[in-house]
C-alpha cells in the first residue's frame, strides 16, 4: 500500500464521517448506549479488579464441604474427583488424611475446606468466566460488541478536521500501542 492510496482512503473515511445524517445519528446511539453501558461497566469493573486477586484468599473465607463420592477410589482418582492435588499426610482406619482435609475409603465420603468467596462476588467473578455453555455468554458478546462500537463512533464526536479529533487520533493510537506492548510484559 502506498502512500498516495493511504491518503486516499483517508480522504473518503473523511467524507463519510462528514456525512451529518450518519453522524447524529451515531452521536445518538453511543450516547445512550454509553448511559446503558454505564452499569455494565462497573460491574465488570469491579469483577475484573477482584479477578487479579483470584489466586490469593483475599476477602475469601473458610467452608467445609461434604462430598459423597465412590468408596475405595484411588488417589489419582479422589484427585481428579475434587479437582484438587491430593498429596496424602496419613492414613489410618480407611481414612485418607490429606492437607485439605479426609478421604474414608468404606464410605466415599470426603470431607474438605476451600476457601470461597461471598456468594455476589463469586457470581461476578464468573462474568469474566463464561463461555458458551453459560448465559452470560451473550452478554459477554453484546458487551464486547458495544465496546467496539464505542470505541469506533468516538470518532464521530468531532468532525475530523477539528483539532481535538486529531490529538484524539493520537490518544488512541498510544492506547492501542501501550496495550500491545503490555501483552509482551
Amino acid at each position: 500500500m502506498t502512500y498516495k492510496s493511504v491518503v486516499i482512503i483517508f480522504k473518503h473515511l473523511v467524507s463519510f464521517m462528514n456525512n451529518s445524517k450518519l453522524s447524529l445519528k451515531v452521536r445518538i446511539i453511543h450516547r445512550y448506549l454509553g448511559y446503558f453501558l454505564a452499569g455494565i461497566m462497573a460491574v465488570y469493573a469491579l469483577s475484573g479488579s477482584l479477578m487479579i486477586f483470584r489466586k490469593t484468599n483475599f476477602l475469601k473465607k473458610e467452608v467445609t464441604v461434604k462430598e459423597q463420592l465412590d468408596s475405595n477410589l484411588s488417589i489419582g482418582a479422589l484427585s481428579a474427583k475434587l479437582k484438587i492435588g491430593v498429596t496424602v499426610n496419613k492414613k489410618e482406619d480407611g481414612i485418607i488424611y490429606f492437607k485439605e482435609g479426609s478421604y474414608n475409603e468404606q464410605t466415599g465420603l470426603a470431607i474438605r475446606t476451600k476457601m470461597k468467596l461471598p456468594l455476589i462476588l463469586e457470581k461476578m467473578e464468573k462474568l469474566h468466566k463464561a463461555t458458551t455453555q453459560s448465559p452470560l455468554y451473550f452478554l459477554n458478546l453484546f458487551f464486547g460488541g458495544s465496546l467496539l462500537f464505542f470505541a469506533l463512533s468516538s470518532f464521530w464526536m468531532y468532525a475530523p478536521k477539528m483539532p481535538i479529533f486529531k490529538k484524539g487520533l493520537y490518544f488512541a493510537l498510544a492506547g492501542a500501542a501501550l496495550t500491545v506492548l503490555m501483552l509482551f510484559v
